[in-house]
């Protein structure tokens, strides 16, 4: 290789970096709203959890029902179901570390540290007898929070769980989102594409996340961009990324459970016939629920089956 060859190739290549280095330097830090677009009425609550601070909401009177939102989303992705399970139930649900406006530590964002975290905010919060309702990392963590045998967990909702394919499933959303989460797995190339992220882009991964596009709240989408301009948090998006295959290995701990477990995929979930079956088949006396037309953001998709679900798994 000549060196004029040779500077071109370092050139090509350390330019992207160099630009994507400058563009997250001068990209506007958001600030968390003061209260949510949705429901402005709803008071936003703050915790510490291991000196994290944890963004939270409590709504409605009755058992205690907790959500646990996907990955790269946040508690708003409740905003649908969450009136029509207020009436019912005392209804929480919180950003996980890294995600929403909860804080974004320096840490592996593993199964088991998320685990941890939520463990610890149902004792803060002295949650017990409670059923947990999450949809894909919120599912698997609900289900690992049962075989743990957590003293707060009396049974399980898990919708669309992310136990499968190594934790690449979300490459199966669509062809935007297969490039860019395949490419954030390469050391410098991934931090360079996240750094390069725009609206447009995160629209499209998301519409990967629905039956139909329609879906999609614009409100939603607009504060889930903002919150993936917060300071650090491509940075905590990657390193979840790097150890999702660790949500794969879950499913070994699933034979542990002996709460009630209501499995629920939406028949356009990126999960396979095959991944669906060893998930429900590993939890003892769990039941099976397919809805139909629903995406991987069910609650977004088809919130009305979703409360009718919780509702009728819980006889509430």
């Amino acid at each position: 290789m000549t060196i004029t060859l040779f500077i071109v190739v370092v050139a090509a290549i350390a330019g992207p970096v160099l630009v994507s280095l400058l563009v997250e330097a001068i990209r506007t830090n958001p600030d968390e709203p003061a209260a949510l677009s949705w429901a402005p009425d709803l008071p936003v609550q703050h915790t510490l959890i291991d000196g994290l601070r944890l963004r939270y909401v409590k709504v409605g009177d009755g058992p205690p029902l907790v959500l646990l939102h996907t990955l790269r989303t946040q508690l708003d992705i409740f905003q649908k179901v969450i009136p029509g399970l207020a009436g019912t139930f005392t209804v929480y649900a919180l950003d996980c570390p890294g995600h929403g406006w909860s804080d974004i530590p320096a840490t592996d964002y593993t199964p088991s540290f998320f685990t941890g975290i939520v463990g610890r905010f149902l004792d803060e919060q002295g949650i017990r007898n409670a059923t947990l309702a999450g949809v894909s990392i919120g599912g698997t963590i609900s289900l690992l929070l049962a075989a743990r045998r957590h003293p707060g967990v009396a049974s399980v909702v898990a919708i669309n769980s992310y136990d499968y394919a190594k934790g690449r499933g979300i490459t199966r959303a669509n062809l935007v989102a297969w490039l860019v989460f395949t490419l954030a797995r390469f050391p410098v190339i991934g931090e360079t594409v996240m750094r390069f992220r725009n609206p447009l882009i995160e629209r499209r991964i998301m519409e990967g996340g629905v039956a139909g596009p329609d879906a999609l709240p614009e409100s939603f989408q607009r504060e889930a961009y903002a919150v993936g301009c917060r300071r650090g948090h491509y940075q905590a998006l990657l390193n979840l990324i790097h150890h999702a295959d660790e949500w794969e290995e879950s499913r070994s701990e699933y034979g542990r459970i002996s709460v009630p477990a209501l499995v629920v995929y939406g028949d356009q979930d990126w999960s396979r016939e095959s991944e669906r079956r060893a998930t429900f088949e590993g939890i003892p006396g769990a039941r099976l629920e397919v809805v139909r037309d629903g995406g991987h953001f069910l609650s977004l998709d088809r919130p009305q089956d979703v409360v009718r679900l919780v509702r009728e798994f819980t006889k509430y």
